[in-house]
């Protein structure tokens, strides 16, 4: 209900805004082009009453000015837009009919109404000091008027009369028009404005209307890059897992196959099937988006060094894990990224490295934690690193893209026959609460 009511009300205001604004229209209308035949009127309409031994000439003259004024101000304020508006027609205009108006009062006193039209289109039409002095000429004839015209004899206190009701005809509706026209422009102005108002409200709805469609195609974009971006996540998890705990349940039936003791071939079997339980394990978590089993209830030193044992176990490489600094417990995304880089580090140096000692340190350095993965191995020549830039090489493209996701950076350092390095550093955001049973 109350949503529904407000529409009405700004309509009401609009309507109310828009009613105003005809009446002031006409009531601009009205002062423009009809004063001068209000004025004249009054004048035909009652010289007759009190002029009532006017000769035949007399009243041609009066006919006569009249119709010469009604002709004058059809020609230069009757038309829209009034031709008086363009210079040099205002002052011929206002000049004409102050003429004429005085020639009318010095017939007849009610001819002085003229001037609500001089006063009016003074300011019309006139600039400067020109409208003020139309204005004064006025207020003079409508004083004369005022104290009787032709008919009473000029004495000096006549004269004073004369000035002083002057001086007040111009105060008074000098002001008065003034301000009336002065108001008149500002609603002309406001109406401008309101005009430029619409115009832009209507501009900023239709770029309202772009920037939702844009919005709506942002949403698409950004739903697609998620359904790329959790592929690749399943892709790396697939990858860390899966693939490397098939690598090690392959690697040991080929050894319990190719051996002639059945106690070492047992050997080999039990580590396959306890690969192919982890692969499992890994695999279920995988899917449902948690993190490794070693991190569940194990800090990430301890988880690191847990897996870092068990892959020593199945490659007889021996390895070594140190940890400086305090370890502390960080976000899950973060432990995660730093367990996958070292799980995937030691994956490599299995497949490719023939190493005979690999260490692993995890280093808690105020707002980063690194970690840094060496091995005596074959190495390799940088040209022929694979990642993202050569588009080979999921491991260390895996790696990568984890560490950058945590906004972490990757170096890789190596040559052929000197081993090779790899730093993983991110920055060391804290968990919040103790969460490893949520992960759970």
């Amino acid at each position: 209900m109350g949503r529904s009511g407000v529409p009405g009300h700004e309509q009401g205001h609009e309507g109310d805004d828009e009613r105003l604004a005809t009446v002031e229209r006409r009531l601009d209308v009205v002062i423009s082009r009809y004063t001068p035949y209000l004025g004249l009127g009054v004048g035909v309409a009652l010289t007759p009453v009190v002029i009532k031994d006017g000769s035949p000439p007399f009243w041609l003259l009066v006919g006569v000015l009249s119709l010469l004024t009604v002709g004058w101000c059809v020609v230069y304020s009757g038309g829209r837009p009034a031709r008086a508006e363009r210079a040099p027609h205002g002052a011929i205009y206002i000049g004409g009919l102050l003429v004429l108006m005085a020639v009318l009062t010095y017939a007849s006193p009610l001819f002085a109404f003229l001037g609500i039209a001089v006063f009016t289109h003074a300011f019309l039409f006139l600039k400067g000091r020109w409208r003020f002095a139309a204005v004064g000429v006025a207020a003079v004839m409508v004083a004369f008027a005022q104290v009787g015209g032709r008919f009473v004899a000029l004495t000096p206190l006549v004269v004073l009369g004369i000035a002083v009701l002057a001086v007040l005809n111009a105060l008074l509706t000098g002001t008065f028009t003034y301000y009336g026209v002065y108001l008149s422009a500002q609603s002309a102005r406001r109406g401008t404005m309101i005009d430029e108002l619409n115009a832009a409200n209507a501009q900023l709805s239709e770029a309202l209307r772009e920037n939702a469609d844009l919005h709506a195609l942002l949403v698409s974009q950004a739903r697609t890059a998620g359904v790329h971006d959790e592929r690749a996540r399943m892709a790396r998890e697939i990858h860390d897992t899966i693939a490397q705990g098939l690598t090690g349940i392959v690697t040991q039936l080929e050894a319990a196959r190719s051996t002639a003791d059945p106690a070492t071939a047992d050997r080999y079997v039990d580590t396959a099937r306890a690969l192919a339980r982890e692969s499992l394990t890994e695999a279920r978590r995988s899917v449902a988006a948690l993190a490794p089993a070693d991190l569940v209830d194990a800090q990430l030193p301890d988880a690191i060094c847990d897996m870092a044992t068990r892959w020593a176990a199945t490659t007889g490489v021996r390895v070594s894990v140190d940890t400086t600094g305090d370890p502390r417990p960080m976000v899950p995304e973060i432990e995660v990224a730093l367990f996958r880089v070292a799980q995937e580090a030691l994956a490599n140096v299995g497949k490719h490295a023939a190493a005979g000692r690999v260490g692993l340190t995890l280093s808690y350095m105020g707002d980063l934690v690194v970690l840094d993965v060496r091995d005596d191995g074959c190495g390799f020549n940088r040209a022929e690193l694979a990642g993202p830039a050569s588009g080979s090489g999921f491991g260390l493209a895996a790696m990568e893209q984890r560490v950058r996701r945590v906004s972490g950076t990757l170096t890789v350092e190596s040559a052929p026959g000197e081993g090779t390095a790899i730093s993983a550093g991110v920055p060391a955001i804290l968990a919040v609460a103790d969460t490893r049973e949520e992960r759970g």
